[in-house]
């Protein structure tokens, strides 16, 4: 009896139901944070005014009033909700060495992270949908992606999204965390939090990899079928000019899904098979994975969007 009572008190002074976590900034390089913080700021700089612009223009440019910018103007507001999620937290470690979060305050940011993560997957698949109408059936373009086509393609990636990252999130709220809660990354990710779980965590898992399968594993096939559809239709296109041209209209799509996926693939696979790899691997894998497209998509779509370049030339240089 005396042993059990022991036993149990061993038990409540090593776990918790309400922890604090402990954020991680740059391993190794604690003492440089401030001069990384450097580079951080313009990053979150970029994309904080990047994708902020290519939403203004948007709004106020009559021209760009269609369906392609519709879509675009989603990706900016994904990209600037996946920024603002993780720059407080970032930027407190580096500036105030500001480690601690509650376990509250991380499933707030984990929900915002991830409703915009999945959001953001569901933007790219929308926007495959509008180059393969444009290209395989123009002529039907403007009935088939109406605006009201596009709010009922908008309205479900957000229900989508909330539906899938609620209950996992409720599904903390049973664990039992142990008191060393020191977390990976500068922000809280949801496989993270869970792996520090001193209780069951089988239906955590299992409702992952349900959202893992109504996410990325839905959203990739039919980006990729999009594009088998769209060049198979091309090469139809006796002209190699006209091939070129038509394809020269992909890139900016391409190279946005392209530093969405490759990133997220790079940390999901450092996460599960690279344990042995040093720390500042992980932590830097995961700052390019929140980071990357937010801070690329709008001088890509800037760059190699025609419209956009002029809009925001006009905008910055009105003579």
């Amino acid at each position: 009896m005396l042993q059990n009572q022991d036993t149990m008190e061993i038990l409540s002074n090593s776990t918790s139901k309400f922890p604090t976590f402990l954020l991680t900034g740059i391993p190794g390089l604690e003492s440089s944070h401030a001069w990384i913080s450097i580079p951080f700021c313009c990053f979150y700089a970029i994309a904080l005014s990047g994708n902020s612009m290519i939403l203004f223009v948007i709004t106020i440019q009559q021209s760009l009033h269609e369906p392609m910018y519709y879509f675009l103007s989603m990706l900016s507001a994904t990209d600037l909700g996946l920024t603002v999620s993780t720059l407080s937290t970032t930027l407190g470690i580096l500036w105030f060495d500001a480690c601690e979060i509650s376990l509250y305050s991380c499933i707030v940011q984990m929900f915002f992270l991830h409703v915009f993560t999945f959001m953001e997957s569901g933007v790219l698949v929308a926007m495959a949908f509008d180059h393969y109408v444009a290209i395989c059936d123009p002529l039907r373009y403007t009935t088939i992606l109406t605006n009201s086509r596009i709010i009922q393609m908008g309205l479900p990636m957000i229900t989508r999204a909330t539906v899938l990252i609620l209950p996992l999130l409720l599904l903390l709220k049973p664990l039992y965390f142990c008191r060393m809660n020191a977390l990976s990354y500068s922000y809280c990710y949801l496989p993270d939090v869970i792996q520090l779980a001193c209780s069951d965590i089988l239906a955590n898992s299992i409702c992952g990899l349900i959202d893992l399968i109504l996410t990325t594993g839905m959203d990739t096939p039919c980006i990729v079928l999009s594009y088998i559809l769209i060049i198979h239709s091309v090469l139809r296109i006796a002209s190699p000019e006209e091939q070129h041209k038509v394809f020269s209209t992909c890139v900016s799509h391409v190279g946005a899904v392209a530093i969405f996926y490759l990133p997220m693939l790079g940390l999901s696979l450092v996460y599960r098979y690279g344990r042995s790899a040093p720390r500042v691997v992980h932590s830097v894998m995961a700052n390019v994975y929140l980071l990357l497209p937010p801070v690329l998509n709008p001088i890509i779509y800037s760059v190699e969007t025609r419209q956009i370049h002029k809009a925001m030339l006009s905008l910055l240089l009105p003579k």
